[in-house]
């Protein structure tokens, strides 16, 4: 659906009002169903043509990417908080993920994958919408397996607009920056090798798996950043990485007090791949 039609059926719904300066019409009536989170949509996910999306701030800066917070309402009454996960285009940002998280995969428009690959600046607005629908594909196929990921909501173009994982409007923090002890660490080290294991379940590794992108909310640890998720069985170094994995968490905990040892439970999840 065109923009225009978008915003003329939405106008149709919220007669007489239109988005102010930091609003847009919700995106969810142009997203095709391919665009949009796995069935069935939770209870909270806002599917009304006449809602607006509202910018309220940015939650974090990367190098790649900026996570905008958002909310998603019809006027007059209650809302959902989003994360909007914008790969930056072209002009804007210096992709520098290894190659090797990509071997095993495949880009099927074969010019596109030509102009990543001599890094024009088409090739790399191809590159930021590239890493945005892989986050949003990976996002699914986690949420799908058991993981516990904030729910994909849908993707749009270079967007990926997910599941808030926070209270109100602060975000969860990172395990890397709680203040865990004693049995709330040992609970919280169960939860990450928990995730591990339904990664390796599915066949894959986060491929870049760190107390940095793993967010401690209310004493449940969620998984963030999926982009790079590697296929252990069709990646080459798809042991490597989750091997990697196993090693950055470990240590870690090792440093805040907790005993593990990373060779069992790599060897643990070497024999659920297989």
């Amino acid at each position: 659906m065109s923009s225009e039609r978008l915003d003329a059926s939405a106008s149709l719904l919220s007669p007489g009002l239109e988005p102010g300066p930091d609003q847009r019409w919700s995106t969810w009536p142009a997203s095709p169903p391919s665009q949009r989170g796995p069935l069935p949509h939770p209870d909270w996910v806002i599917t009304a043509s006449g809602a607006f999306d509202t910018e309220l701030g940015v939650v974090k800066t990367g190098k790649e990417a900026d996570v905008h917070l958002i909310e998603r309402a019809v006027p007059g009454t209650a809302g959902v908080l989003l994360a909007a996960k914008r790969y930056r285009n072209s002009h804007h940002s210096d992709f520098h993920r290894s190659g090797s998280y990509e071997e095993g995969r495949t880009m099927r428009n074969t010019r596109d994958a030509r102009a990543v690959t001599r890094k024009s600046a088409y090739g790399r607005s191809v590159a930021a919408a590239h890493w945005a629908v892989s986050e949003f594909d990976a996002l699914c196929r986690a949420w799908g397996a058991g993981v516990p990921v904030p729910y994909p909501v849908q993707v749009s173009d270079t967007e990926v607009l997910m599941e808030f994982i926070g209270d109100e409007r602060v975000a969860a923090p990172r395990l890397a920056q709680s203040r865990l002890h004693a049995e709330e660490l040992r609970d919280a080290f169960d939860q990450v090798v928990g995730i591990l294991e339904a990664f390796a379940h599915a066949g894959f590794a986060h491929g870049d798996l760190s107390p940095y992108n793993l967010l401690d909310h209310q004493g449940r640890v969620v998984v963030i950043d999926l982009p790079q998720i590697v296929d252990v069985a069709a990646n080459p170094q798809g042991l490597d990485f989750l091997y990697r994995d196993v090693v950055n968490v470990s240590t870690w905990f090792t440093r805040r007090g907790l005993d593990n040892d990373p060779e069992d439970v790599f060897a643990h999840l070497v024999a659920m791949l297989w």
